[in-house]
Order: C-alpha cells, then structure tokens, then sequence
C-alpha cells in the first residue's frame, strides 16, 4: 500500500515537472515563430526577377516565401489574412516589392494589418508613386533612387534609404543587388526589437508641503450651504472643425556612402 501511494506520488512529480519545461520551450516556440513572405512584382510580371532569386533565398533558408504579379494584391491579402488565422497564434506576414509592386506592397501590407494580422516589415524597390505606410505595420524599408522614378514612402514608421549615386543600380536592376538581399535577409531573420515604453518617474516631493504646519479649521456657520461641485465643461459641438491631425513624419537615412554590389542584370523598359 505505501510502495503504490510513493509511486502515485512520483508519477505526479514527474507530469508537473514535464509541464513546467515543456511549456516555456512551447512559449518560445510560438514568439520565435518565421513569417510568411509574400513578394510582388512590378510591371507585366516579366520584369522584377530579382524577386524570384530573393524568394529562393528565402526558401533556402526555411523561410516560406512566394512572388506574385502586383495586380493580385487584393486577392493575395484576403489569402494572407486566411492563412494568417488557421494557426493558434496568427503567423506574421512580411510583404516585398519592386516598381509597381512596391506600391503594391505597402496597400497589402496597410489591408492585412488592418485585419488584424501582424506585418512586422514590410520592404519595397523603387516605388512608383506616392504611398503612405499605416502605423499598424512594424517598419517599412524602402530603398530608392530620388533621381530616377522611385519615391519616397510616407508614414511614422518608414525608413527611406535614398540610394542616388550607388554605384551603377537603377530602376531595372535595384531590387536584383546582391548586398540589399542580404540586408533584408537579415531584417527578416532578426527582425528589430518592438520598442518599451518608459515608465514614468515618480513626481518629486515638495518639501514645503511637508513641513508646512497644518491650518486651523475654519468654522462654518450652520446655516452655510455646501459649495457645489465645479461644472464639467460641455463638450465641443460636433459642428466644430476638428484640428488637423499633423503628418507622420518619415526618417530619411542617408545612403552616399553604401557601396552596393551591382548584379549583372539586363536592363528592361521601365515597370
């Protein structure tokens, strides 16, 4: 009877102290968990290719990604929101582009975290036209030419990396460099730590208060009232213009002295 009650005993020694290791290393697990990438390309879907070797370096580095023509954008976000939710934790998404698949990028990457699923980086070549990144999203890195058609990103959390004068890239060969793949490699694979927010510091106390001798009591007479509370003000009348809400500003980091290796690319028309 006390060999089957110390037996009992060590069973359930054993099942807590596989719960408490397992656990932790679950938690892990689920926090370290890869995105899903997704990359677009620009004009026609013939041009771009750097995409392609990008996706194949990904790949080969466990990371699953895939490239898509930028006209299925809005198709390819309703899948990525889809896909996102089939797990217990929603998986990150991170969306690449190049020319019009650039501003492509930053559409999808502003639906899909409007939906909820979180868009850690999203990365473009050279966009196109003008685009404005929501806050929602992690970081953006976009690596343009001021000189030639690519424009800068607009958004609180957009870094603009003006690559004008780096060696010979330009609009056709910017997204197939070498060195860039590797930067966005790395952003994917270490991706920046989410800021913490500081915590307040505690207010000073004011020596005078604490030596200043506490007042007499005043004597009220009887048939004083109380003082009534002070009035709320009202709230402003929804006819009111609402101030205009500042715009985001966007950091600009300054690339003169990057030395990008040039890829050996054909030069195309412009996408």
């Amino acid at each position: 009877m006390k060999f089957s009650r110390v037996w009992a005993v060590c069973l359930t020694v054993i099942a807590v102290l596989a719960v408490a290791f397992t656990a932790p290393a679950q938690a892990q697990s689920s926090k370290s968990q890869p995105p899903r990438v997704y990359l677009l390309r620009g004009l026609a879907n013939i041009f771009s290719l750097g995409m392609d070797d990008l996706a194949a370096k990904l790949n080969a580095r466990g990371i699953q990604a895939s490239v898509h023509s930028y006209v299925d954008w809005e198709a390819l976000s309703n899948y990525a929101v889809e896909q996102a939710a089939n797990g217990k934790r929603p998986t990150p998404v991170v969306i690449i582009g190049h020319s019009l698949g650039a501003d492509a990028a930053v559409y999808m990457g502003n639906k899909v975290s409007g939906a909820g699923v979180p868009v850690p980086l999203v990365v473009t070549f050279d966009p196109v036209n003008m685009t404005t990144a929501s806050a929602k999203i992690g970081k953006v890195v976009n690596y343009f030419q001021s000189g030639g058609s690519g424009k800068p990103v607009s958004g609180p959390r957009v870094q603009n990396v003006d690559l004008t004068g780096s060696g010979e890239l330009s609009h056709f060969n910017i997204e197939k460099a070498g060195e860039l793949h590797q930067r966005v490699i790395a952003m994917i694979q270490r991706p920046a730590p989410r800021p913490v927010a500081a915590k307040p510091k505690p207010k000073p106390v004011d020596a005078t208060v604490e030596t200043a001798p506490a007042a007499a009591p005043t004597a009220t007479p009887a048939s004083a009232p109380a003082a009534a509370p002070a009035a709320t003000p009202a709230p402003a009348s929804s006819s009111s213009a609402a101030p205009a809400a500042a715009p985001a500003g966007t950091e600009t980091a300054a690339a003169a002295n990057a030395v990008v290796t040039t890829p050996t690319a054909g030069t195309g028309t412009s996408n």
